[in-house]
C-alpha cells in the first residue's frame, strides 16, 4: 500500500511541505475542506507510482471529477504543483500527463512509514534528539530546518533542541541530507531519566510542553466528527459494489488523516491525556482503508485505463 505524505519538497505535507502545502503543523484548528492540489497529491501517492509516478491529464480529470473537482480548477491545481516542482510534464504512449519528481518520490515514500504505521512509540525505545546550531549569516536554513523538524513530528525542548520518538531517526536522518543540511545538526539517542524513575519530573507534563497536544486533540476530535458518520454509512454496504463512491471516500478521508501522524509522532501512549481523541482517530481511518481501499485502487486502475 502506498500513500502520500504529509509534506513535499518545498512545502511541509500537507498532507503537513502540503506534500506541499505547509511547513510544519497547521495553524487552524477548524476542520477544512481539502483543496484541490491536495486531493491531487493524495491520488498521484495512491495510484500513480506504481507506474513509475506519471498519470495522464485525462484520467486525472477524470478522477478529481469523482471527488467534486472541475476541470479548471484540476489544471489550475497542476499547474501549480509543476511550478513547485512536485509534477514534470511528460507525454506517455502519445498521452499528456505528468510524473512526480524525484523529490516527490521520496517523500511519499517516507510519508508511506508514517501515515500507515498502526502502533505507538514505547518508553522503552527512547527519544531522538536534534541539536542544531546555525550562523545568523544563514539563517534562512534555520528556518527551513526548524519547519521540517516540525513537519517530521519534533517537539520542542529547549531553544535549538528538538525531540521526538527514536524510531524517526532514519526519516530524520534523510531529511537533512536531502535538504543539505546535515551539517548544521547533530542527532542523539537519548533516554529521558524520568522515564526510568530516576529524575527530571513528570515526564507526561513535559510532553504537554514540547508538543502541542491541545491543538492535535481538537483535530483528531473533528476527524472523527466528519467520518465516522462516513464509516457508519459503509456498515451495511459492500465496496466493490459502490467503487466510485469507495474511492471518493477513502481519498478524501486519507488527505484529512495524513495530517494527524504528523502532528502526533506516536507518542507513548502512557504520556497522553486520558480519552486521546487520536486513538479513536485513528480506528476511524484504518477501519475505513480496510474497507474501501480495494474497491478504491480498482475504480481508479479503471479511470486510467480509459485515460490511456
Amino acid at each position: 500500500m502506498t500513500a502520500v505524505s504529509n509534506a513535499t519538497a518545498g512545502e511541509a505535507a500537507a498532507p503537513q511541505s502540503e506534500p506541499p502545502d505547509q511547513e510544519g503543523p497547521p495553524a487552524r484548528d477548524e476542520p477544512r475542506a481539502a483543496q484541490p492540489r491536495q486531493l491531487i497529491v493524495t491520488v498521484y501517492g495512491l495510484y500513480a507510482r506504481a507506474a513509475g509516478g506519471w498519470m495522464s491529464v485525462a484520467a486525472l480529470i477524470s478522477l478529481l471529477a469523482d471527488l467534486g473537482v472541475d476541470e479548471p480548477a484540476v489544471r489550475s491545481s497542476i499547474s501549480r504543483l509543476k511550478r513547485r516542482e512536485i509534477l514534470h510534464a511528460r507525454r506517455k504512449a502519445g498521452a499528456a500527463g505528468y510524473e512526480l519528481s524525484p523529490t516527490a518520490q521520496a517523500i511519499l515514500a517516507e510519508g508511506d512509514h508514517r501515515i500507515f504505521r498502526t502502533e505507538r512509540a514505547r518508553l522503552a525505545d527512547g527519544w531522538l534528539l536534534a541539536v542544531f546550531s546555525v550562523p545568523e549569516s544563514e539563517r534562512s536554513k534555520r528556518h527551513v530546518l526548524r519547519s521540517q523538524l516540525a513537519r517530521l513530528g519534533f517537539g520542542t525542548a529547549a531553544p535549538g533542541v528538538w525531540i521526538a520518538p527514536a524510531y524517526l531517526h532514519e526519516a530524520t536522518a534523510d531529511m537533512l541530507a536531502r535538504l543539505g543540511l546535515s551539517g548544521y545538526a547533530d542527532l542523539f539517542r537519548a533516554d529521558h531519566l524520568a522515564a526510568r524513575g530516576l529524575a527530571g519530573g513528570d515526564l507526561a507534563q513535559k510532553v504537554r510542553q514540547w508538543w502541542d497536544l491541545g491543538q492535535t486533540e481538537r483535530l483528531a476530535h473533528d476527524f472523527v466528527t466528519v467520518y465516522e458518520p462516513v464509516l457508519r454509512s459503509w456498515s451495511h454496504r459492500q465496496a466493490p459494489a459502490h467503487a466510485r463512491e469507495a474511492f471518493a471516500d477513502y481519498v478524501q478521508v486519507l488527505t484529512a488523516w495524513r495530517r494527524l501522524p504528523y502532528l502526533d509522532p506516536g507518542l507513548p501512549a502512557e504520556l497522553l491525556p486520558p480519552g486521546w481523541a487520536g486513538v479513536k482517530a485513528a480506528e476511524v481511518f484504518f477501519t475505513l482503508q480496510s474497507r474501501l481501499a480495494e474497491a478504491a485502487a480498482a475504480h481508479a486502475a479503471s479511470a486510467q485505463a480509459r485515460g490511456r
